[in-house]
């Protein structure tokens, strides 16, 4: 239990790392627009998969994450991420912080697509009738 508490730290720690790497304009831009999918994923409440699914619900939490923070560890030039990790380190020891426009952002993103299900399936359900 100790080594997935660690798991789950270092984790949180390298999301934030990303989350940093995507603000960097030397990074590419398909890696920064990738990775802020990954993180608004990452630190959105809203799960693809609900977590009371049994099972299922923690899929998304145990693969697709650490999956796409994988992927952009890869995709982010060396010298960038280990700035970025310095830097998230930091950070972590001056107190944890907050971005109230990141969660805006993600709580109207998610809304948006709600009424975009929404609007879809009334359309469909019309062509039914």
């Amino acid at each position: 239990m100790h080594s997935l508490k660690q798991f789950a730290k270092k984790l949180k720690q390298e999301v934030y790392a990303v989350y940093l790497a995507s603000k960097d304009h030397r990074v590419p831009w398909y890696t920064r627009a990738l990775a802020v999918i990954i993180v608004a994923y990452a630190f959105s409440p809203i799960d693809l998969i609900p977590d009371p699914i049994p099972i299922l619900g923690y899929l998304d939490d145990l693969i697709i994450i650490p999956l796409g923070i994988w992927l952009l560890l890869k995709l982010i030039p060396p010298s960038i991420l280990s700035e970025c990790r310095e830097r998230a380190e930091i950070e972590k020891l001056q107190g944890k912080p907050i971005n109230w426009i990141a969660a805006v952002v993600i709580i109207v993103i998610w809304l948006l697509l709600g009424i975009a299900i929404a609007l879809l399936l009334n359309s469909i359900f019309a062509l039914v009738k």
